[in-house]
């Protein structure tokens, strides 16, 4: 939402200080010159990118104007799920969480959390883990290890979308500089007409050079810098993930390695201390409720 208001203050902010040096906005529509700026732009992404990433730019563009997903509700689901999950394993083993972890749809725990079935990276990050922890053997550092190599890897392919934006973004003025040569070209082929038909290809050769840093620095290169931040969120939530699960691996009790998960969330989301309790709380008790009736 906030990606939508702020495109429309750019272009707004343009356009509102062009007419009030009383210019002519039918001057700026120039549709040859936005296809080959845009055009050309959109073919250097194509010449230097595969399919994957093609498709993961894409859903970059929505995902800025979605806004992030990794918001408070999200980390307090997220945290009252593991400790949902965890208590599970200290009360009955860990052993019995290998049906959770095989098939996390018919699990009683995780099928509550339909969003985190639906992403496979961190549906496959989490069962993945406890799945090396149920098979015992392996140390809480090796384990660590591996989820940060895991983390690492995810962030370098989260990030390929990002840089290919970037570059295109760098690619507008000088695509832009093209398009208004190709003006200048036509402009000269004009010399000897009326003044007037010679003005306007002038204005027009420099309105590519105008859209070319005008899109670059006032719509891609924002939208670029947009997407390294959801990244960037994403690779916390990530983080939390791990410290959690490190901290029971090494003998903390559920309710420790939330807590200290919840110190690993960013500041601006990150749930307070009575709102974590609560919640898993909350799971407590209707836990002991459901056992109370099945007995």
């Amino acid at each position: 939402m906030f990606a939508i208001i702020g495109i429309l203050v750019v272009f707004g902010a343009v356009a509102a200080g062009y007419l009030m040096e009383h210019g002519n906005l039918k001057v700026l529509m120039q549709p040859a010159e936005l296809v080959i700026i845009g055009g050309a732009a959109i073919g250097t992404v194509l010449v230097a990118n595969p399919l994957h990433i093609l498709k993961k730019i894409v859903a970059g563009f929505g995902a800025v104007f979605g806004g992030s997903k990794f918001n408070q509700q999200k980390y307090l689901e997220t945290l009252k799920m593991m400790y949902d999950l965890l208590n599970k394993a200290r009360k009955d083993g860990m052993v019995a969480l290998e049906a959770d972890i095989e098939d996390p749809a018919k699990s009683p725990i995780l099928s509550k959390y339909p969003a985190f079935l639906k992403d496979h990276h961190i549906r496959d990050f989490v069962c993945d883990t406890m799945r090396m922890a149920v098979s015992g053997g392996v140390e809480p550092f090796d384990l660590d290890q591996m989820m940060e190599l895991d983390m690492d890897v995810h962030h370098h392919d989260s990030t390929q979308p990002v840089q290919a934006l970037s570059t295109m973004a760098d690619s507008l003025p000088g695509l832009g500089i093209v398009a208004a040569v190709l003006g200048v070209v036509i402009t000269m082929g004009a010399l000897g007409g009326p003044p007037e038909e010679i003005g306007h290809k002038v204005a027009a050769a420099l309105v590519g050079t105008f859209l070319g840093i005008l899109l670059c620095y006032g719509l891609v290169g924002p939208v670029a810098a947009n997407m390294a931040k959801l990244s960037e969120d994403e690779h916390a939530y990530y983080h939390v993930l791990r410290v959690l699960m490190t901290s029971f691996m090494k003998g903390a009790p559920p309710i420790m390695a939330v807590e200290v998960a919840r110190r690993a969330v960013p500041g601006h989301v990150r749930p307070s201390f009575k709102e974590v309790e609560k919640k898993c709380r909350t799971s407590d008790s209707s836990g002991a409720a459901a056992a109370k009736a099945g007995a």
